[in-house]
């Protein structure tokens, strides 16, 4: 009895998945991912960018890879896997030759 309960105390608070250091930083990908994603959104809609910019792009690349982080650590691999499609789209209209 002593010795499970010496086990749970130090088990306690621990995560299998990495270091709470590791969870944090993944946990701020994501956050700012999400702000990366809703600036770039807002910008469009209120007209201060275009769909076809640089920044715009750039912003949708930034935050679909920060949401590939933070989806991917926390085992939503469907999100992830769009994620990595967003940032492909992102990709080619950023490095696409002119027309």
């Amino acid at each position: 009895n002593r010795r499970v309960r010496r086990v749970r105390l130090n088990c306690a608070g621990r995560s299998p998945r990495g270091s709470d250091m590791t969870k944090l930083l993944v946990e701020i990908a994501g956050w700012l991912a999400a702000g990366l994603i809703f600036a770039a959104y807002a910008l469009l809609s209120t007209g201060k960018l275009r769909a076809g910019s640089r920044w715009y792009q750039g912003l949708n690349l930034a935050g679909a890879a920060g949401f590939v982080i933070n989806s991917g650590w926390n085992g939503a691999i469907p999100s992830a896997a769009l994620n990595v499609i967003w940032m492909g789209v992102s990709c080619y209209a950023l490095w696409r030759p002119p027309r």
